[in-house]
């Protein structure tokens, strides 16, 4: 009883202290250039919220408040549910330096009684509460969450490197994963490709991934292609796609797909894995200034100078560092945030446990970028590969 007349006082002293606005008198306000601050939970704001607000909880106002709307001069209307943490909201944008804030009164409740204009969410609820921590992240946010619902990421192999990689790019809620590979389950994979499990050997690799991530997060839609990367069908798999993760093993598969990319001008997030080793690097033929794989590596090495998983072993939590960092590479790409590791090239070192940095500038006389660079179709690359082994 004493808590809730203590609750009833403390509101009673907010409002007389706190300027409080009708939802029509918001709206107009809102129209003249205020901005409406929304500070329901995600959870509550996947019913809708007013037009035009920012949707940024209460709990998280003061921590990311200054990087939506640095000035202090900009009128804020703060609601709720009901009218009530509107009005704490208020009082702590006041106290952050804020000059003109006022609480809408009746909160959400009133608004949507009143008719006036209301935004269907950008999540539901189950989005809402699946990517929680990730909506937390002022470069993320609902609008960073739905870039990722959108984004179309192919994936070229579902073994070492795309396992980690497509696990973590579902769980983020990556709207569409294409898994491309034409091999199927064996113990030996198990070590390190843990998409997969002992109950589904023999199975294509392509479905058993599917599955795996159907049960993480039945919201992603996962497309499947049970075929060998080569030059005939290399466009197809890849087109229609926003990025690519180089998961390959062999080096024909990896020319094909550098040429590829930089014909479609898709981004190429690279990985490669070796005994204790691992190597990572973006390729964006979208940016003047990005070099190519070709950069990196002009010309296919011999097979007895770059023998793979099977011939010269592998650490089994290498491919799943080195794949975490090819989706983290990815998020970035897609969300627009942070610096991608273009003209770089990071190396990680397993036994020493060091990460290496390594400049890699675009090389002007690269026989895939370079200014005399000639593309003369994809069964040549696959012949020059072919030869190189």
């Amino acid at each position: 009883m004493n808590d809730a007349l203590n609750r009833e006082s403390w509101l009673v002293s907010l409002r007389a202290s706190i300027p409080e606005v009708s939802p029509a008198e918001a709206l107009a306000r809102q129209t003249r250039g205020a901005l409406l601050v929304d500070v329901r939970e995600e959870g509550e704001r996947a019913a809708g919220m007013p037009a035009g607000a920012l949707g940024l909880s209460r709990g998280f106002l003061e921590l990311r408040i200054e990087q939506s709307e640095p000035d202090r001069a900009r009128p804020l209307l703060t609601l709720c549910g009901s009218g009530a943490r509107s009005l704490l909201a208020a009082e702590a944008l006041r106290r952050m330096g804020y000059r003109e804030v006022a609480s809408v009164a009746g909160g959400f409740e009133r608004w949507k009684t009143e008719g006036l204009p209301v935004s269907a969410a950008a999540l539901d609820a189950d989005a809402a509460e699946r990517y929680a921590r990730q909506l937390r992240l002022p470069q993320v946010g609902e609008a960073g969450q739905a870039k990722l619902a959108t984004a179309k990421v192919v994936l070229l192999g579902a073994g070492g490197l795309g396992a980690p990689a497509a696990l973590y790019l579902a769980a983020a809620g990556v709207g569409q994963l294409t898994l491309v590979d034409d091999d199927r389950v064996e113990r030996s994979n198990l070590h390190r490709q843990v998409i997969h499990a002992d109950a589904r050997m023999g199975m294509a690799k392509t479905e058993s991934a599917r599955l795996a991530l159907n049960a993480l997060n039945p919201r992603v839609r996962v497309e499947t292609r049970n075929e060998r990367l080569r030059a005939d069908n290399v466009e197809r798999l890849l087109g229609g796609h926003e990025l690519v993760i180089d998961g390959a093993d062999n080096f024909p598969a990896r020319y094909l797909l550098a040429a590829a990319t930089r014909r479609l001008r898709l981004p190429m997030v690279y990985g490669a894995v070796e005994r204790f080793t691992g190597q990572v690097s973006v390729f964006d033929p979208r940016r003047n200034d990005a070099p190519c794989y070709r950069c990196l590596f002009p010309e296919p090495p011999a097979a007895a100078d770059a023998p793979n998983c099977s011939e010269a072993g592998v650490l089994g939590v290498l491919p799943g560092i080195v794949g975490l960092l090819q989706a983290t590479e990815a998020l970035k790409l897609i969300l627009g945030i942070g610096e991608p590791l273009v003209g770089r090239l990071l190396s990680f070192d397993a036994l020493g446990m060091r990460f290496r940095e390594t400049r890699l500038p675009r090389d002007p006389a690269c026989p895939g970028c370079g200014a005399a660079a000639r593309f003369t179709g994809y069964e040549d690359i696959a012949a020059f590969c072919a030869a190189a082994g």
